[in-house]
């Protein structure tokens, strides 16, 4: 008879699960966080469903002990998350100028011009392909979102409402729209079907052509401490290591690599088909071999994540508990998906947060899925005057306290809740 102490039976219970990587198919052995249960991130609440009942999932994060691939099952069906979506990437000012910044370095490095054809996956509203107009460049936007392709459409960028994959790709490459750039930002963490995905990019890519992929870093994610950017639409989280074992399984081969400050810390991969005679870069050993000083390539690194993401769960919870002891008041600022994995996994509603401003008009009068936090626009913070404002969408922290440096005539202090918490006065100075 085998007698099993309490910590066997919790790891029995918590470190397999049934479903195969998605990547390369082996037996996910181990956890990497477990942040409990939540509802989908973007499913923003009319008042009339306030009192409706809401469907939790888990975000609950495993990785591949063989391609490193770090992933939640797809508990929710894309279909369920993309058809009507909530962001509209427009709205960072910040975000867009990344975009234009990207588009002028294409056009110089690619030689892009007028027979050229540029094509983004996830188009979104059309933030980035716009800035091909300038150089004349034909672009093509695919975006699953109806309500999202509309916008770009009136901006004036061609859409394609559709998910992206192998079929779609075979079909563009028949209609003579194969790519000499495919643009893929913020897009490979939302698709469940991996191998299908980066199978069209094979497919439409030219000869000689490139396809560029943004996503945060996994990296970043463990050393900074990013558990909140775990959400149900991101399907699959990233390292070089990874991206490079995905490349090879469908003939493409990473040329270049850049680290980029956006989304709390992303890659840009450039990727080229195996027979390209394009070089690659420096740039994509001295990552490699990071990632490796790093211990990516080793299950306990993933596996140590857990306690960091309670630690500052208590720490959050702790400072908002004493502010609130004192009478103090607080709002938040922004309503992302990161957002409300942040409150639901700690628990801060409304006995917390008075309510939250966004400056997305979609998302005014809303509330956030499972803590049920009133979204209004950014005057509502002029009017309420709040002791603390909460930022939610961290990685934009910047850009908010500038923003709100015309609060400064009574001096909100700004709440900072990733890596951990700190305290900014609203002029931005640390205290």
């Amino acid at each position: 008879m085998t007698i099993h102490s309490v910590h066997d039976l919790h790891e029995d219970t918590i470190s397999v699960d049934p479903a195969p990587c998605r990547l390369c198919g082996s037996p996910l052995n181990h956890m990497m966080i477990d942040l409990g249960m939540s509802p989908p991130c973007e499913s923003f609440l009319l008042p009339e469903l306030v009192d409706s009942a809401e469907t939790f999932y888990p975000l609950r994060v495993m990785v591949c002990d063989q391609c490193w691939l770090v992933q939640l099952r797809e508990y929710v069906d894309p279909r369920e998350i993309f058809t009507e979506y909530a962001y509209f990437s427009s709205y960072s000012t910040s975000w867009v100028d990344h975009a234009r910044r990207y588009a002028e370095m294409a056009v110089a490095r690619f030689g892009l011009g007028g027979e050229s054809l540029v094509v983004e996956l996830a188009s979104n509203d059309g933030y980035l392909l716009q800035h091909f107009a300038p150089f004349n460049i034909p672009v093509l936007g695919v975006e699953p979102a109806a309500n999202v392709a509309e916008a770009a459409e009136a901006r004036g960028v061609p859409t394609l409402v559709e998910f992206f994959g192998a079929e779609m790709a075979t079909r563009m490459v028949s209609e003579g729209r194969a790519a000499d750039l495919i643009v893929g930002n913020n897009v490979l963490a939302q698709v469940p079907d991996l191998n299908d995905f980066v199978a069209g990019i094979a497919i439409l890519l030219k000869p000689e052509g490139v396809a560029t992929l943004e996503f945060p870093h996994v990296g970043r994610l463990l050393a900074e401490n990013q558990f909140d950017t775990i959400y149900h639409e991101h399907y699959s989280y990233f390292s070089l290591l990874t991206i490079e074992k995905m490349a090879a399984r469908h003939g493409l081969r990473v040329i270049d690599v850049e680290e980029l400050p956006t989304h709390g810390g992303s890659l840009r991969v450039f990727l080229a088909r195996d027979g390209s005679d394009r070089d690659t870069s420096d740039a994509v050993t001295a990552l490699r071999d990071r990632e490796l000083a790093e211990g990516l390539d080793r299950v306990e690194t993933y596996t140590a994540f857990d306690e960091r993401a309670r630690r500052t769960k208590r720490e959050l919870l702790s400072f908002l508990i004493a502010a609130k002891d004192e009478g103090k008041t607080i709002c938040g600022y922004g309503a992302p998906g990161k957002g409300n994995t942040l409150l639901n996994y700690c628990g801060i509603g409304r006995d917390f947060l008075d309510f939250t401003v966004d400056r997305n008009p979609y998302k005014h009068g809303r509330y956030t899925p499972g803590m049920h936090i009133p979204i209004r626009p950014v005057d509502a913070i002029m009017a309420a005057r709040p002791d603390y404002i909460l930022i939610l969408p961290w990685n934009l922290r910047d850009e908010i306290v500038a923003q709100l440096s015309r609060t400064a005539d009574w001096g909100p202090k700004i709440v900072v809740p990733i890596p951990h918490v700190e305290i900014l006065e609203t002029r931005g100075d640390s205290k």
